[in-house]
């Protein structure tokens, strides 16, 4: 167990948005303002039961890759969605799996502006929304095909992994979905050249109970639950990166790939 401060999101007068490009002249990145608090961030390692994706929304597997470098756009597209889509396959039970997304983090590389890596996020968010999961559907298959399996039970589950070692810098923090309220989700804007994705921020809740995996390595993965369209189930895990008061002096910057898939489970509503 750790404390640290998150950096929620304050109350607004308008819709949050964030631009992921060059915004028009004069006008902000983003609109939001922070809500600087004060939690407690429990170990999730050892806990039993172990935290599973249905109730608190994430849990813990092994994965070790066969892909030799996971910043080779082209291999992670042909090698590294396949390892994904069978592994979130295996461990829910689902129909059809399609990885459709990544992203890759490192603020050393961003930093340096290498091409498609992007610096730790460091707000409590979720990455779909109510209105954005099924959307993203629609948006990625064709319309007849796209309907037909959104009539059954479908979900949007994120696959995160260090890229290498372990993970001492700016490690993820998960959201117990049973402790987030829908007051405590604000729909914010994505503004991208070409379309406008929304997802959730976070206010704080005081009930909110916050985990991580420790020294996270190479040969492990943790699935997040960022929609599921069965309210008897966790839908919704905010997640943020921290400052884990028990990294050593001057850490290695935390390098890792997030994947996104889509998940449809046959018969079930």
């Amino acid at each position: 167990m750790v404390e640290s401060t998150l950096n929620y999101l304050a109350d607004l007068g308008e819709k949050p948005y964030f631009y992921l490009y060059e915004p028009p002249p004069g006008t902000p990145w983003r609109n939001t303002k922070g809500d600087r608090r004060r939690v407690v961030i429990h170990n999730a390692r050892g806990l039993a039961p172990p935290p599973s994706l249905d109730v608190e929304g994430f849990r813990l597997t092994s994965h070790a890759t066969a892909v030799a470098d996971l910043y080779d756009a082209n291999a992670v597209r042909d090698a590294y969605y396949r390892e994904i889509e069978e592994l979130v396959r295996k461990l829910t039970g689902a129909a059809r799996v399609v990885a459709f997304d990544h992203n890759l983090r490192s603020a050393a590389k961003a930093e340096r502006r290498d091409d498609g890596v992007q610096p730790p996020v460091r707000f409590p968010h979720n990455d779909y929304t109510e209105r954005s999961g099924p959307q993203r559907v629609r948006d990625l298959l064709p319309a007849d095909e796209a309907e037909r399996l959104l009539a059954s039970r479908f979900a949007v589950i994120n696959v995160w992994k260090p890229i290498r070692g372990r993970v001492e810098a700016l490690p993820l923090a998960v959201c117990d979905a049973r402790t987030i309220r829908g007051q405590d989700l604000v729909e914010s804007d994505l503004r991208y050249r070409d379309r406008v994705g929304e997802v959730y921020s976070l206010r704080f809740n005081p009930a909110h109970r916050w985990f991580y995996y420790p020294r996270m390595r190479a040969d492990e993965a943790m699935l997040l639950k960022c929609y599921d369209s069965d309210r008897g189930r966790a839908r919704f895990t905010a997640h943020t990166a921290f400052d884990d008061p028990t990294s050593p002096p001057d850490p290695p910057p935390r390098e890792s790939i997030e994947v996104r898939t889509l998940v449809f489970f046959a018969g079930e509503s």
